[in-house]
């Protein structure tokens, strides 16, 4: 008995899973200046943007490839890239629309540079790109003062403007939507799996009504929206832009529901990038706050990513502006320390 209470405390401790997971950022330009700041801030993963050629349409190896070694010299590991279109415009400001249009031959044309730029990414050895399906781009409907007079943006669905009016899409209902997602899948998804590059999702920011807002049905609005989306054409390269924020905002109780929904996602090895941002409120009426003051804690969804084994970029997202800080270089770089923060505490156990 004494020889055990002895070796009580030369006991090795419980083995700990190594924290993988890394800030990151998907803050543009990819410029030597912006590296900098990144890497002054321990950002040392990023989304990148490689300059995009209009008259061409899509990127080369060589495009891709400058871009990465810019990079590297400044230390900062570009793990990701962003399509040039297929973004989170309103589909009335976007030039390359034809995809989510539907409109034939034009999204024939598109979905080949989007191949090619596929085929750039995995011979300059950039392993994933992040992209969006959608028409309404993220709605708000103005903002709200938050602490030491920053403003949060907000959406209220009951004050939104222009609710019925159509966008140059039409109407767009929810089988007309998973018809167009489906065609978009069919066609990137087997060259994902010939390069061995992984293409990451934003869902819809906000979800809107179940009958649509300016005519649009946003099923990539809801956690079943999402599970539907990560299983057509299932493969390891068909996943999720994980946006903690626009889950919240899909949710009645985000404070309680959002746990299962990142571990549902987490556990299927569909989390390919995590935004991390907060809101206080609720599905249809909320506001985006400090990631420290908000409803959803956010170091258990990082410690629910951590223990289903995710190991990529954690990015703050849609911080709060200020008059003081036009380019919200102050408040990102508060989401820096923020996570760095948490992830240190994980490690730490």
């Amino acid at each position: 008995m004494g020889q055990d209470i002895a070796n009580i405390g030369a006991r090795a401790p419980a083995e700990r899973k190594p924290v993988k997971m890394h800030v990151g950022c998907q803050r543009r330009p990819t410029s030597p200046e912006m590296l900098r700041y990144f890497k002054r801030h321990g950002v040392e993963h990023v989304v990148g943007y490689p300059e995009f050629p209009r008259d061409r349409g899509y990127w080369t190896v060589e495009d891709v490839q400058r871009l990465k070694d810019l990079g590297d010299k400044h230390g900062v590991s570009v793990d990701m890239v962003a399509f040039p279109f297929l973004t989170s415009s309103h589909i009335d400001r976007e030039e390359r629309g034809a995809i989510m249009l539907g409109k034939d031959p034009d999204r024939g044309r598109d979905m080949d540079h989007l191949h090619k730029m596929i085929e750039a990414c995995a011979k300059a050895g950039i392993p994933a790109i992040k992209y969006n399906l959608s028409l309404l781009g993220v709605l708000r409907t103005g903002t709200k003062e938050g602490r030491g007079g920053s403003r949060y943006r907000a959406w209220k669905v009951a004050d939104a403007k222009d609710a019925t009016r159509l966008t140059r899409a039409g109407k767009v209902d929810a089988d007309l939507f998973w018809e167009r997602v489906t065609w978009f899948l069919e066609r990137i998804v087997p060259v994902c799996n010939e390069y061995k590059v992984r293409i990451a999702c934003h869902p819809h920011d906000p979800g809107v009504p179940a009958d649509g807002y300016q005519g649009v049905c946003r099923v990539l609005g809801t956690p079943d929206g999402l599970k539907k989306l990560v299983a057509i054409k299932e493969s390891p390269y068909h996943g999720l832009n994980l946006c903690i924020g626009t889950v919240a905002e899909m949710l009645d109780r985000p404070g309680e529901q959002i746990y299962d929904v990142v571990r549902c996602f987490g556990e299927r090895q569909k989390v390919f990038l995590v935004h991390l941002r907060n809101i206080r409120g609720h599905r249809d009426d909320f506001a985006e706050v400090y990631p420290d003051e908000g409803d959803v804690d956010l170091t258990r969804v990082l410690r629910e990513l951590h223990q289903t084994g995710y190991d990529g970029m954690v990015c703050p997202d849609h911080m709060p502006s200020h008059d003081d800080d036009p380019k919200q270089a102050q408040a990102f770089a508060f989401g820096y320390g923020y996570i760095k923060g948490v992830l240190q505490t994980l490690a730490s156990g």
